[in-house]
């Protein structure tokens, strides 16, 4: 005796064992034994052999009409024998009574299930809507179908290329679209990336890394929603100072400028003013809100998004030949031994006299130059003040110094790039790019490093001792594997080589600097009663919110400029037909090709085929492979040894290497040690 019987809604049939009142015993054909309820047995018959009976079944199955069965069937609740009656005759064959069942059973859209092997009816509506489902279905699975041919013959169709950068990125599986590249990919044993290139989907390469960009973090677009600029409602006095700025050119988020006082006395006052848009806004205002949510401003060669509109920060930036907002820090040092006699923090109106350009005064302000008595070139330059403030700059290093361990040994290049020729909404990605260098260390490089350590470092012990909590960064040690971990605590940064650093002189381009801004307004206008009156409280979880949203932020922003910028130089290498570089091996690792540094191009690579006993500073020529922009990946085969000697730079690239991903500055206002290695200050 066999049975037919329904299991998690399939139809099984077995050979009967043994049977009693409320179940049985079935064999499977697969030899797997079941004990099967009574009610989920549909049908016991003895002939024919179940396999033979389920074939004759599926034939009979295929050529019921649906709608036509549909009109037989009774308006109440039924079962499969009552529709095989209808449909077939009074006294249906077993194989009829099983075609049956199995119509009704895979046409819910016609059928819907009462219970085990009991039907109802569809309304016609239901009906009506279900067909044109299915048809809708059929015709979405033909475009598929098409276009998962069309990518296989290396051709992308149209509604493909429109959703390129979403199938790549952040794909809606349901789509129509990305189910067709999956068939296709399937079918030509190719990654989906590689399919979609071979069909010459992706024109630019630019574009791809651009749009995977803004999928990931501006899915919105960037612009900004309608602000209103906020303006001051304090009336505050002007500081009898004249200060300066000094950035690069393209820069127009100016946060920084310096003053000296009192120079040819026996104490010189050293005034850094850092733009204040945290007196104008407010925590939880509109303007905060699209801070909060960016974080900071994006770099990228040719263009930038900013963490402000452009409004808000023409408002705020220190800007040449006006009186400026500004929180200052006034530092009095003793002008023979530099020592530091007291300090003061003033909200003011600070006049910016000008705005000095890195780019286009490195060459002009040098060592030498700071150091001649009269000097004749750049006349119109406060020589003395500049003088005054690099021979601080240079004190206020070996004082770090100390404290770190080691002298800072940064010697290597920053690298800058400029596209002259992008438009104002960003590059198109074909422009040609020009890779300039500009030396770390160079005199108003360092001046500017070290008053922004000063003035992060004063104001974070000032925050501590009032009890005001505020974001700091801290690096527990200058070991390999140390990182720089960002924090409610005043800790050390070893890697600077302060007691405490928090991040306060960017506030037009980095939430946290903002945040601390607010906190260091409160103690300026609170003094010893700041905590109650701050915006944000001991032991705030805003605080650690912020910092874990800005930590990853940052780390992604820093990425994408570091590979746009690695993108352009592969660029400009393809464009300049450049195939052979001189390079320095900075790391080695046991089974792995060495890791070497262009000595004239910012591009780290590996090197394949050098000698195992290569050590690490030694000198090479590599000749370059093809260059990818879309993988950005470079392969480098080794040619010759140029020097083998060890090069202290190689120990600075393991640092960097060490505590994060290298980045190229654009504008750097801080020391290299905390600049280079964990992203641009610009």
């Amino acid at each position: 005796m066999f049975a037919l019987f329904e299991d998690a809604g399939k139809f099984q049939t077995g050979r009967v064992l043994s049977q009693a009142e409320a179940s049985c015993q079935i064999e499977l054909e697969s030899g797997k034994r079941m004990k099967v309820k009574a009610s989920h047995v549909l049908l016991q018959f003895g002939q024919p052999e179940p396999s033979a009976l389920l074939g004759q079944a599926r034939t009979l199955c295929e050529g019921i009409d649906l709608a036509l069965a549909w009109e037989f069937a009774p308006e109440e609740e039924f079962g499969f024998l009552d529709l095989a009656k209808d449909y077939f005759n009074a006294q249906p064959s077993l194989a009829e009574q099983v075609a049956a069942l199995l119509r009704l059973h895979e046409a819910p859209h016609y059928f819907r299930r009462a219970g085990k092997g009991r039907f109802r009816k569809a309304s016609a509506e239901v009906i009506a809507q279900a067909l044109a489902a299915i048809e809708k279905k059929q015709r979405i699975q033909a475009e598929i179908d098409a276009w998962a041919e069309d990518l296989a013959q290396g051709t992308c169709p149209p509604p493909i290329a429109q959703q390129l950068y979403r199938i790549l990125f952040k794909p809606d599986k349901n789509a129509p679209e990305y189910k067709a590249v999956v068939a296709a990919a399937r079918a030509t044993h190719l990654a989906p990336l590689a399919l979609l290139q071979k069909a010459g989907a992706i024109s630019s390469a630019y574009q791809f890394h651009w749009q995977r960009f803004l999928l990931e973090y501006f899915p919105k677009g960037t612009g900004f929603p309608p602000l209103a600029v906020p303006a001051l409602t304090d009336t505050l006095p002007t500081a009898d100072v004249a200060a300066y700025s000094i950035d690069d050119s393209h820069t127009t988020e100016i946060d920084d400028a310096l003053s000296v006082r009192g120079l040819g006395s026996a104490e010189v006052t050293v005034g850094i003013h850092i733009a204040a848009p945290g007196l104008a806004l407010s925590v939880d205002s509109p303007a905060d809100g699209v801070a909060r949510q960016r974080l900071s401003t994006v770099y990228m060669p040719g263009h930038k998004i900013t963490m402000l509109p452009d409004a808000l920060v023409q408002a705020y930036t220190l800007q040449a030949g006006r009186a400026c907002p500004a929180v200052s820090l006034y530092v009095v040092f003793d002008a023979q031994t530099l020592a530091i006699l007291r300090h003061e923090t003033r909200l003011e109106q600070v006049p910016i006299v000008a705005n000095l350009r890195h780019d286009q005064l490195d060459s002009v302000v040098t060592a030498d130059w700071l150091t001649q008595e009269a000097p004749r070139t750049g006349a119109d330059l406060p020589h003395a003040e500049l003088a005054f403030l690099f021979r601080l700059a240079q004190h206020l290093k070996s004082q770090r110094e100390v404290v770190r361990g080691k002298p800072e040994n940064f010697t290597r290049a920053d690298y800058t790039f400029h596209i002259p020729s992008a438009p104002p909404e960003g590059p198109r990605g074909d422009e040609a790019v020009e890779i300039g260098i500009r030396q770390r260390g160079a005199p108003l490089d360092l001046i500017v490093a070290e008053a922004m350590i000063l003035a992060n470092s004063r104001w974070g012990q000032w925050l501590a001792d009032l009890g005001v909590p505020a974001i700091y960064r801290s690096q527990a040690s200058l070991a390999p594997g140390v990182k720089v971990r960002m924090g409610t605590k005043a800790l050390p940064h070893a890697g600077i080589g302060v007691p405490c650093y928090a991040w306060s002189t960017s506030p037009l381009r980095r939430y946290t600097d903002l945040v601390n801004q607010w906190q260091i307004i409160a103690c300026a206008r609170h003094g010893a009663t700041a905590a109650l009156a701050a915006p944000f409280k001991p032991k705030d979880a805003a605080l650690l919110a912020i910092i874990s949203a800005f930590d990853a932020a940052y780390t992604a922003y820093n990425g994408h400029q570091a590979g746009m910028e690695r993108y352009w130089t592969l660029k400009h290498l393809q464009d300049q037909g450049i195939d052979t570089l001189q390079a320095t091996v900075f790391k080695q690792l046991p089974g792995l090709p060495p890791m070497a540094r262009a000595d004239d191009w910012p591009l780290v690579f590996p090197v394949l085929g050098c000698p195992a006993d290569l050590p690490r500073g030694a000198r090479v020529r590599v000749q370059l492979g093809d260059l990818d922009l879309i993988s950005l990946d470079v392969r480098a085969q080794f040619l010759a040894v140029l020097d083998a000697a060890a090069d202290a730079a190689a120990e600075e690239d393991e640092e960097d290497l060490a505590a994060g991903p290298i980045a190229i500055a654009v504008d750097v206002d801080e020391a290299p040690s905390e600049a280079a290695p964990e992203g641009p200050s610009a």
